[in-house]
């Protein structure tokens, strides 16, 4: 969970530059955008890096919603698939397989949308949600096996908050939850979101245990105090909570940052004090040694537009900045299981046993989280 320093205890904090700031150049605009994005191809297998073999089950975004128009088709790979994300006509997002079962054409590159179906490129069957095959232009027929769900595998989708999200379960079993929505994200006091994303070179379960590692903010990031957390596990949720007081030209001024994660793939962060900040936080596996990390932050406009103004930029830009220093970390480090852990240290156990039940695989005798 981002430490959102005021940039004046962030220039004190950095009058040594940190150990991860020596990898990053000073970057902006386009350049810095394209770090973060850009493909790392020489890092090791993930074996060698002790990576997990296993997707955690839950709900994952794949899009914002405003990067998908009506009638528009995205080839999209998470979880080591390709998928074909389009929307119909009727507005609402869908998302299967990217393979046509017919004669195995990528789907999504090339194909366009017939209505709400998706039509391959290759001989246009026609395709829905289900993975069902609903017309062929060509035949008076379509084969019994391909009127069935799930012939092209299909991915439960919905969207909320802005974003277009898909279940994810190791053995395809139906959603367990559904995805929250947070009411901060329809509030018209608030700015459009800023959008930020990062490929990240680890699994999922280290970028989680970052949120828990209290220690690591003196030492990565600079900071000249960590403030005291309060950490509560409760079924998929988990919920952090910090207060902070920040040193600012008008004197000292309490903080509080208050975070809160629906299984893996789904968070959410306050930042109150100086001037509000939310930010949305989601977080997908593209492959068993890479995700991709989205940020989405909205802050009051009465702020934005004001005397504040230069404030709610840089507090922004400071959370950023720390998620590159944490790339960097995350982008080159091996996974220890367990790992040794000393006073002061976070807590990794009661993390990793809150992540465990994600993963169906380590919980074949427990209930489902409810």
């Amino acid at each position: 969970m981002p430490n959102a320093m005021t940039p004046e205890s962030k220039d004190n904090a950095s009058a040594q530059r940190t150990a991860t700031d020596a990898y990053l150049p000073e970057m902006s605009g386009e350049e810095l955008i394209a770090w973060r994005m850009a493909e790392m191809t020489d890092r090791p297998d993930p074996d060698a890096r002790n990576m997990q073999d296993e997707f955690a089950m839950g709900w994952y975004c794949v899009a914002y919603s405003d990067e998908l128009a009506v009638g528009e088709v995205k080839p999209i790979r998470y979880f080591g698939q390709d998928l074909a994300l389009w929307r119909g006509e009727d507005g609402e997002a869908r998302v299967i397989d990217a393979y046509c079962a017919h004669y195995g054409a990528n789907m999504a590159v090339g194909g366009k949308v017939h209505g709400n179906l998706l039509e391959c490129p290759f001989h246009a069957w026609r395709w829905d949600e289900t993975g069902a095959c609903k017309e062929i232009p060509y035949s008076r027929a379509v084969p019994p096996k391909a009127k069935k769900a799930d012939c092209v595998p299909a991915w439960p989708t919905a969207e909320v908050n802005g974003m277009v999200m898909v279940w994810y379960h190791s053995e395809r079993a139906e959603p367990q939850w559904q995805p929250v929505r947070f009411e901060d994200a329809y509030n018209d006091d608030w700015t459009e979101f800023r959008k930020y994303e990062w490929h990240v070179y680890s699994a999922l379960e280290n970028i989680a245990d970052n949120a828990v590692d209290v220690s690591h903010f003196k030492y990565v990031h600079g900071a000249m105090t960590v403030p005291e957390y309060e950490f509560e596990f409760d079924g998929i949720a988990r919920k952090i909570t910090s207060h902070l007081t920040m040193q600012t030209p008008r004197g000292e001024v309490a903080g509080k940052i208050e975070s809160v994660n629906y299984g893996p793939g789904q968070g959410f962060v306050r930042f109150s004090g100086i001037t509000d900040t939310i930010m949305f936080s989601a977080t997908c596996p593209v492959e068993r040694d890479k995700t991709h990390n989205r940020m989405a932050f909205s802050q009051p406009k009465a702020n934005v537009d004001g005397p504040m103004a230069g404030l709610t930029r840089a507090i922004i830009k400071n959370i950023t900045r720390q998620f590159d220093q944490d790339k960097v970390i995350l982008d080159r480090h091996i996974r220890v299981e367990p790992p040794m852990v000393c006073e002061g240290d976070g807590p990794f156990g009661r993390n990793r046993i809150y992540y465990s039940q994600f993963y169906p695989s380590r919980n074949k005798d427990r209930p489902a989280a409810a």
